[in-house]
């Protein structure tokens, strides 16, 4: 006996979220069996160390423009937030702790990963579906080429050592930033802001936190731009659909990975 119309109707909603598991299981398990190809690989230290330095250069140096921008405005906009507070409670000699623990702690890496994401993962998903789409890694496993030991791996530690070192340059740019914002605006001198960003309460545990952020998100970055890339199929617009997929899933990797982080670090 079929279902009639109202009762299809009635179960659009659970086949909708069935399709949405059913798609994130697939996406999670992808990524998954990719991240073991990758591990394999690592541990045998097989892979191309100048595709390695070549991906570095291009992933890293080239996004150092972008980096600066961010941190500089991200540091300023927290003083012109907090602005209206210290002013109110008297709390100038707090601002740099407050800046401090903010950026180091979160939206330094926050936003670092989210800038990576959107300039290196989808350039790194598009690269790798067109060389799909072209027929590329097909000659290469002819000519008794690995990809993913020549490609994948380069690029996935490209990703995640250019997350971590732009993470680091982006706290110091931000906290740059903090400050002269914190002079211009507040009158706060930027010895003061220092010795609240130095005064005890912040410690190398809100650094490390940071830095455990970053390596998290440079993982989950490498691994859907690689996963997506190596598996992108319908010629160039399946490349446009990989890349799309690409940023949201490392945007939404990102923000559950930064609350797993911070519940089980504190």
């Amino acid at each position: 006996m079929m279902a009639g119309p109202v009762t299809s109707r009635a179960l659009m909603p659970f086949a909708a979220i069935g399709a949405f598991f059913l798609t994130t299981s697939e996406v999670v398990g992808g990524m998954g069996v990719m991240f073991g190809r990758i591990a394999s690989r690592l541990f045998r230290l097989s892979f191309d160390k100048s595709e390695l330095l070549k991906n570095m250069h291009k992933m890293g140096v080239k996004s150092v423009p972008i980096v600066v921008v961010t941190a500089l405005f991200t540091g300023g906009i927290m003083v012109i937030q907090a602005a209206p507070l210290v002013e109110r409670y008297g709390a100038h000699g707090l601002l740099g702790w407050g800046a401090g623990f903010g950026t180091l702690r979160e939206i330094g890496p926050l936003l670092t990963a989210l800038m990576i994401s959107g300039r290196v993962g989808a350039n790194n998903t598009a690269e790798l579906g067109t060389m799909v789409v072209t027929e590329q890694i097909d000659a290469l496993r002819a000519l008794a080429i690995d990809p993913i030991s020549f490609l994948i791996v380069p690029r996935f530690i490209g990703i995640v050592a250019t997350l971590f070192l732009s993470t680091i340059f982006a706290d110091a740019l931000a906290l740059l930033g903090a400050a002269y914002a914190g002079a211009g605006i507040l009158g706060v001198e930027p010895m003061v802001f220092y010795n609240g960003l130095t005064s005890g309460l912040l410690g190398l545990g809100d650094v490390f936190h940071g830095l455990i952020k970053s390596v998290s998100f440079g993982i989950v970055i490498a691994l859907a731009s690689c996963q997506f890339g190596i598996t992108t199929s319908g010629g160039a617009p399946g490349v446009g659909r990989a890349v799309n997929s690409t940023v949201v899933v490392s945007a939404a990797g990102i923000f559950v990975l930064d609350y797993i982080v911070s519940f089980a670090i504190g």
